[in-house]
């Protein structure tokens, strides 16, 4: 199995050797650290040059931040996937960056394990929240002529027990399976089945799609 390819940026070298060490900690999670930058200029040419499948983007540092690197590097190499990583949760910053084209925007509380399905499911083409930073980006997004009525909504829902909403809402937050499962007091395996069942029934392939499925009616 080819590993990801992956480049962190952080105007902090402690914290960047802290990622390293977390990404390479599992084997099995496949991930590879192709590269690193503690400033917004080397960050652009070390991407340029290493065209990662994911960048790990943290949001605050000098010279314009992560905001200033998404603008410099997504025209040049539009394949590439970032995941803001930082210590703020304001709604500001996380709708910024999701603006200048990052796919998801995580904590610096993350676990490991967690950090590592995100980049992961990053690379995959899903849109990555820690929980409580999924309603900003939802109610940045979800204003607009394109809403659909409540009465729609709840037609739309109908397709789904009770069960199968529950998990529907929390997959549509960006919530990991893990999460759900201690959410709903479940198993993994029962949440992936619910899942699974889920996109199948509002046939929809994958948890970006419905992202944008329950924010287009105003349901999560």
């Amino acid at each position: 199995m080819s590993q990801l390819r992956v480049f962190l940026v952080d105007d902090h070298a402690m914290i960047r050797s802290g990622v390293r060490a977390e990404l390479g900690s599992d084997p099995q999670a496949g991930l590879a650290v192709v590269g690193e930058a503690g400033t917004v200029e080397d960050a652009v040419r070390g991407i340029l040059e290493t065209m990662p499948d994911v960048v790990l983007l943290d949001v605050h540092m000098p010279s314009g931040g992560g905001r200033a690197v998404l603008d410099q590097v997504r025209g040049q190499a539009p394949d590439v996937r970032f995941l803001a990583l930082s210590v703020s949760d304001a709604a500001e910053d996380v709708i910024g960056v999701i603006r200048g084209g990052a796919r998801g925007y995580v904590t610096k509380t993350i676990s490991g394990a967690d950090l590592r399905d995100a980049v992961s499911r990053v690379a995959a083409g899903d849109a990555i929240f820690s929980p409580r930073l999924a309603g900003f980006v939802l109610d940045a997004f979800a204003t607009g002529p394109a809403a659909v009525s409540e009465d729609v909504a709840e037609k739309a829902l109908d397709v789904l027990s009770a069960r199968e909403r529950e998990v529907m809402r929390l997959l549509a937050r960006g919530y990991t399976y893990r999460e759900i499962g201690q959410q709903l007091f479940i198993s993994i395996k029962t949440v992936e089945t619910h899942a699974s069942n889920v996109l199948r029934k509002l046939q929809v392939s994958n948890r970006n799609e419905l992202t944008r499925w329950a924010v287009d009616r105003r349901i999560v």
